[in-house]
């Protein structure tokens, strides 16, 4: 039995729905496949759904600055509401604080590229701003067992703070606004579908093969697997001219109560603590959100196989996270046992995402989201639908880089920093991008 479309998305995460919206929207006949039992079920449901524009590199603080526009009006990107419920905006700052290796002068004269506004803060306007955090530097992020980690601070910190920041109250509900909104225009969601095989004919792609042995045809296939997506692309014979690959990194988030000073009703801020090798933001319900940046004192857990790993939250894990968060909060309450949970990254070389063709014809990419693309979900399928449109014209994206231009900025968008084939591009190597 063989179904024809005109393109199969491969992954119904929160940017597979994303771009099979786009895709439909433009009039092509898409089925989104996923092995999961619904949109967002993935590792999207597990996402901290940060909306941030701190990158280093202008093409990818447009990209974030473009999308946030998209979250705020949400039913407006949308155009169609969502009987489920629709995700919501939520407003947080973004404080960012500046360590040796981080300072953050490439955010800072992206965002003067880019006229995103900021503040500079020093020692005593932090601890006028944000009393309840402890200001202190303990650089370099150290393992708790380490007998230095209780030292004392040895400078005051610096930090920048950006107003326009926030989150999303629910990223496995933001997916599945997205998957309507596709299905409002023809899109067709297949779950529990599993893919075997890659088809390919003379150096094109021939559509997909299921367990099971069905066969769904289609001259346009986009690999947007998350953690699954370097297998995908092995079966599909693409990896040996990309420069930049991917594979599934282990992490933990966990929940811990936030105090006076910390909650959203204090318009608390997402914190980016590289001094101490975290994150964490304010969250409904009196909590703080809690993950990790892969400090380099911090063993990284590289999982082989994306369908066996461990999804409950360590013990190990939940000490580290809240010892380290009762650095910077003093007044942390820490519950009696763990609250939290294990997904996957789909992690790039250099922590930037892979938005690109591929050397199989018709054979593209969306993957390599490193756990910081959540946010720029609205622009990647957009991106995905600018790079098959050019490619169904003729245009040779390796040689002649597809250009992107911001509806609201009126920038451009070079989508050759997101080439399979770059140079890795120097960033934090980290989450944070």
């Amino acid at each position: 039995m063989a179904t024809d479309a005109d393109a199969v998305v491969i992954g119904a995460g929160i940017i597979g729905a994303a771009v099979a919206l786009e895709l439909a929207r433009s009039g092509r006949r898409v089925l989104c496949v996923d092995k999961g039992p619904a949109p967002g079920a993935g590792s999207t449901s597990a996402s901290s759904s940060i909306i941030r524009f701190s990158y280093s590199t202008i093409d990818a603080v447009l990209t974030a600055w473009e999308a946030a526009a998209c979250w705020r009006d949400w039913a407006g990107h949308l155009g169609v509401e969502d009987p489920a419920g629709m995700a919501r905006f939520v407003p947080a700052g973004s404080l960012v604080y500046r360590t040796p290796d981080y300072d953050g002068a490439a955010v800072l004269a992206a965002w003067d590229d880019a006229g995103i506004p900021y503040e500079v803060l020093d020692p005593d306007a932090l601890r006028a701003r944000f009393p309840a955090l402890d200001h202190g530097s303990y650089f370099p992020p150290k393992r708790i067992d380490d007998p230095a980690f209780a030292a004392d601070a040895t400078a005051e910190l610096h930090a920048f703070y950006n107003d326009d920041s926030g989150y999303i109250d629910d990223p496995m509900l933001a997916a599945h606004n997205l998957a309507h909104a596709a299905a409002h225009h023809g899109a067709i969601f297949r779950f529990g579908a599993t893919v075997r095989s890659i088809g390919r004919r003379d150096g094109r792609v021939t559509g997909i093969e299921l367990d099971g042995g069905e066969v769904l045809t289609a001259p346009v296939v986009v690999n947007v697997a998350g953690p699954h997506s370097s297998h995908v692309n092995e079966i599909a014979g693409v990896e040996a001219d990309m420069r930049i690959t991917t594979r599934a990194l282990r992490q933990e988030v966990f929940v811990v109560p936030a105090p006076s000073g910390l909650q959203l009703t204090d318009r608390a801020p997402f914190v980016a603590d590289l001094d101490l090798g975290q994150y964490f933001r304010p969250q409904v319900g009196g909590t703080l959100l809690v993950g990790g940046t892969e400090a380099a004192c911090d063993e990284l857990e590289w999982i082989a196989d994306a369908d066996d790993f461990d999804e409950s939250a360590s013990v190990e894990g939940w000490e580290r996270a809240t010892l380290r968060l009762a650095r910077r909060v003093p007044a942390l309450g820490i519950p009696p046992r763990p609250v939290g949970l294990a997904a996957l990254y789909d992690v790039a070389d250099d922590w930037v995402p892979i938005y690109d063709r591929s050397s199989l014809d018709g054979f593209f990419m969306a993957c390599g989201t490193s756990g910081n693309q959540f946010k720029n979900a609205p622009l990647a399928g957009q991106f995905m639908h600018a790079l098959v449109d050019a490619a169904a014209a003729g245009v040779d994206h390796d040689r002649d880089p597809v250009q992107f231009t911001g509806p609201v900025t009126g920038r451009t968008i070079d989508l050759g920093a997101f080439s399979r084939r770059r140079s890795p591009t120097a960033t934090s190597g980290t989450v944070m991008g």
